[in-house]
């Protein structure tokens, strides 16, 4: 069985670095990923995006969204011509939204500030909406070779066990301790992969459930591999019971087969992206829709009722279905219009699951 760390030990040796470029940088060149599609051409918008993609998401899900995203907007240029609504239609499914309306103000900034190029200043990209220090490290290294470390999960993970770093996730002491790791063990040279090398450990061998340290080429110098901790390190964050939160949402149809949606507001939940009405607790649905929307409901059947996880929270979504008087289709405002069923914008993965299996559940 696994040992658990030690809390009194609170090693800072620090492995050699000499001791860690050439293994891991030999493993690299055998192993690591060297086709991702952001590789081929690689671009300083390409690299940029897929960087943004890649928080919190992993490859084999950014893949086909990014090809798909540098069709529709394949220079920095495009994305920052193109509307909101259509930067987050084409985000639609991969999550964490702010990701896209920070991407899409960045891109404005570059047009306007920086001649339409992304800055090769560490600091000037550090200053762009939604680039951290770790993303911002990874587009200098992985696009110019220029010195820079980062410090994403895979890389955290993977020099929190090598060097047995105890400190809990999040917190001040374990950041420090990480951000000092990733300096150290930047090299000066082959910089592009070392950071693609380390990232690619991470996410394929030094994994945070069952880490393969059989094939690990750094296991010979893991303070955590040696001390039997490499479960058990970095500590796992104590899990909290998610809150529930609840939510009726209307799939309302008309007689040309539209559906009605609503924009969200630009913060919170779904952030800018279209959604399907809400209707409060207690409340008549088609009596709501008559007296605030000023529709005509035919028929109103309830739909399926499902739970959706988000970060911080749950979402319990009840579903009703109506049918809308064809000659009462008169919303056409900012906020809410009618769209064709097979041409929505951006609308976040539960509402297209709602919109996908309508036809299950109501024949309209």
């Amino acid at each position: 069985m696994t040992a658990s760390p030690n809390k009194s030990s609170n090693s800072q040796r620090n492995v050699l670095p000499e001791a860690i470029h050439p293994a891991l940088l030999e493993w690299f060149d055998r192993n690591g990923r060297h086709d991702l599609p952001w590789q081929h051409p690689r671009s300083a918008y390409r690299v940029w995006i897929a960087e943004i993609m890649l928080q919190q998401t992993q490859v084999a899900t950014v893949v086909d969204y990014f090809s798909a995203f540098m069709t529709r907007f394949p220079n920095v240029n495009a994305l920052a011509a193109a509307d909101l609504d259509e930067v987050m239609q084409a985000w639609s499914g991969l999550g964490y939204y702010a990701r896209a309306r920070n991407l899409h103000a960045a891109a404005r900034q570059v047009v306007e500030h920086h001649s339409g190029k992304l800055p090769r200043d560490f600091e000037a990209l550090l200053a762009l909406p939604g680039i951290g220090r770790s993303t911002a490290g990874a587009i200098v290294a992985q696009v110019w070779g220029d010195w820079a470390p980062i410090l994403d999960g895979n890389a955290k993970r993977v020099l929190a066990r090598l060097a047995a770093v105890e400190a809990k996730p999040g917190t001040a002491a374990f950041d420090k301790r990480l951000w000092q790791l990733a300096r150290t063990y930047t090299p000066g040279q082959r910089v592009t992969d070392y950071t693609q090398a380390i990232m690619d450990l991470g996410a394929t061998v030094c994994s945070r459930r069952r880490p393969k340290c059989d094939r690990c080429p750094l296991n010979a110098d893991c303070l955590a591999y040696a001390r039997g901790w490499q479960t058990a390190l970095p500590v796992p964050r104590r899990k909290r019971r998610k809150p529930v939160r609840n939510a009726r949402m209307m799939l309302i149809v008309d007689g040309f087969d539209c559906i009605l949606l609503e924009k969200r507001p630009p913060n919170g939940v779904w952030g800018g992206l279209w959604s399907l009405p809400e209707l409060p607790h207690n409340t008549n649905a088609a009596a709501y829709c008559r007296e605030r929307l000023g529709l005509d409901i035919v028929t109103s059947q309830t739909g399926d009722s499902f739970r959706h996880a988000f970060t911080h929270f749950e979402l319990d979504i009840e579903v009703t279905l109506l049918q809308a008087k064809r000659a009462t289709r008169i919303i056409e405002s900012k906020d809410q219009s009618w769209f064709d069923e097979t041409d929505l914008p951006g609308v976040p993965a539960p509402i297209q699951r709602i919109v996908a299996t309508r036809q299950r559940v109501l024949d309209l």
